[in-house]
């Protein structure tokens, strides 16, 4: 692998896709595919996305290893990265040139792909097409502003607010990543939260509202839609005051 092209695909819709994203893909010469268990839709989407560009029979798919959560969190997420690594190899023919990544939503924002890159050996020359940002899509869906006027927007995750609650200083947090509704952790007195799954797919799914009143909403309607699909991504930003 001389060179590996992340390409940012956005949050669902396969019109996040940019031109230099479309470009990239085309010229890739092996366009790698993850299939994770239970998330068919992603996998499926990607492939859209190819066989929309006439480059499917570039597609090489790859089983993504399921992370062992049952020890330290840290170390599992580095075992975890070294297989996924070992995986991209393995799936690549020889004399693989230039693969292509495409990367749900963004490959910058609390996304692991750049981390495993690095993980190559011998490196090959990294490249960067940025994609649609859930938080682009949830503020845009939203129809809102990420930051109030001269205000700060602090963007973490679900496991920091359930370890560690509001963070101070901040007047909104954006939270990625958080698999149990870690909202329900904090006070929700003067609370307003912008909550979104499936962002920019067909089945979006949109939740806004005091804390207080619509919690309960949001985790009712959260577990019918995992259940519906076999596996849900959400993001949401909270506001105080």
């Amino acid at each position: 692998m001389r060179e590996l092209v992340l390409v940012g695909i956005g949050t669902g819709n396969p019109d996040h896709l940019t031109r230099a994203g479309e470009a990239a893909i085309r010229a890739a010469e092996v366009i790698l595919v993850p299939r994770k268990e239970g998330k068919g839709d992603l996998a499926d989407l990607r492939l859209a996305i190819c066989r929309d560009l006439g480059v499917e029979a570039k597609v090489r798919l790859f089983d993504l290893p399921v992370r062992d959560a049952s020890g330290d969190y840290r170390a599992g997420v580095d075992a975890w990265h070294d297989a996924i690594a070992a995986a991209w190899v393995a799936a690549l023919p020889p004399e693989a040139g230039t693969v292509a990544l495409l990367v749900w939503g963004d490959p910058s924002l609390y996304d692991s792909t750049l981390r495993i890159a690095d993980r190559l050996s011998p490196a090959p020359r990294i490249r960067v097409i940025p994609g649609i940002t859930a938080l682009q899509a949830l503020t845009a869906a939203h129809a809102i502003p990420l930051n109030r006027i001269n205000a700060t927007v602090l963007i973490t995750t679900g496991r920091q607010v359930r370890d560690h609650g509001w963070p101070e200083g901040a007047d909104r947090v954006a939270v990625l990543l958080d698999g149990e509704t870690s909202f329900l952790s904090l006070d929700p007195d003067g609370l307003t939260i912008w909550w979104g799954a499936f962002l920019g797919m067909e089945n979006e799914i949109l939740v806004h509202g005091p804390l207080s009143q619509v919690a309960e909403t949001i985790v009712r309607v959260r577990a019918e839609a995992r259940a519906a699909h076999g596996w849900i991504m959400d993001t949401y930003l909270l506001e105080r005051g």
